[in-house]
């Protein structure tokens, strides 16, 4: 079986306050989510109609037991989700403050299972026969995953898409001088690059986003994808095509997971073969309705509802 989208890295429960604007010691509510990075984009894509897998691991507990049921449920293929015991599935909280405030707290101690992910123990026959593989930056943070998502890059030798998603998240490094080394190792091996701006300077040392998408464009990529939050989002390709969009006026209710959606569809606009704008306007349009909206995995946004965002100019 040929997979549209493989994506690699992260999975845990998200735990969100079904109350907004309350501190996490107040609130009394909870809602339980499919959550992590790999693991949404995938439910992004198979939202869309794409044929998705994930390779990560949970560990040997209900949880991970819910995420299973909680992937084929959204219709990705959880075949290379494995346990691994000892370690419990990792949880986040997060808190609500619309509408740009969400603090996250991750729960992934001693060690996420998802960094267990062994080399040895990849199909890299479907790493390198999928359409898209995506990888993460938080997949490079620790060992074994390091390893094995360097090695599940090099097998796949830039065939098809290889998207990294920058995907910086400093709790999980020491300093960005320590991940700067892997960042440039990824992006060797890989054609589309998607961070902000943060992301883009940890891999680049650079800010400023045209000249970060150079800077990626000549770490070997072929196509850079900055966002810039407020400003928009750029894109750049090695053609010298670019496209910078706005993002969509919307009422945020809670802007964790819009980077997902985002991700999934652009990963659907790339197999579909759009340009580059009308890639970035639907991938904008998608961010902009998850964050719409409390919830994560289950709030990916479907083609009509895509569209008709687009259309309307806003999130109605």
């Amino acid at each position: 079986m040929t997979y549209d989208l493989i994506t690699m890295g992260r999975i845990g429960v998200d735990l969100y306050p079904l109350q907004t604007g309350v501190p996490l010691p107040q609130v009394t509510s909870f809602g339980k989510f499919l959550g992590g990075s790999a693991s949404n984009v995938a439910v992004a894509a198979a939202r869309l109609g794409r044929r998705t897998a994930v390779i990560t691991r949970t560990g040997d507990d209900p949880f991970g037991t819910y995420l299973h049921q909680a992937l084929r449920d959204f219709g990705v293929d959880d075949r290379w989700v494995t346990p691994v015991p000892g370690l419990p599935t990792p949880v986040t909280f997060c808190e609500v403050f619309p509408p740009d405030d969400f603090p996250l707290y991750f729960y992934r101690r001693p060690k996420a299972p998802d960094l267990e992910i062994d080399a040895h123990e990849l199909d890299l026959d479907a790493v390198r026969d999928a359409r898209v593989f995506w990888v993460t930056g938080t997949g490079l943070s620790e060992e074994p995953s390091r390893t094995a998502t360097l090695a599940a890059l090099a097998h796949r030798a830039k065939a098809g898409t290889t998207v990294f998603d920058l995907d910086w998240r400093p709790m999980f490094w020491t300093n960005p001088d320590t991940a700067r080394p892997f960042y440039a190792e990824a992006l060797r091996h890989t054609t589309v690059a998607v961070g902000n701006l943060d992301e883009v300077e940890v891999a680049t040392g650079v800010r400023e986003p045209h000249a970060a998408a150079r800077a990626l464009l000549d770490a070997g990529v072929a196509l850079a994808v900055v966002k810039q939050g407020p400003k928009g989002v750029l894109a750049v390709n090695s053609a010298g095509e670019s496209a910078e969009v706005p993002p969509l006026p919307v009422n945020v209710l809670n802007g964790l997971g819009a980077g997902d959606a985002f991700g999934g569809c652009l990963v659907h606009g790339l197999l579909a073969g759009w340009d580059l704008e009308k890639t970035m306007r639907h991938a904008n349009a998608a961010g902009a309705i998850v964050a719409s909206r409390l919830e994560c995995s289950s709030a990916m946004p479907t083609p009509d509802e895509i569209e008709a965002a687009v259309t309307a100019g806003a999130v109605q």
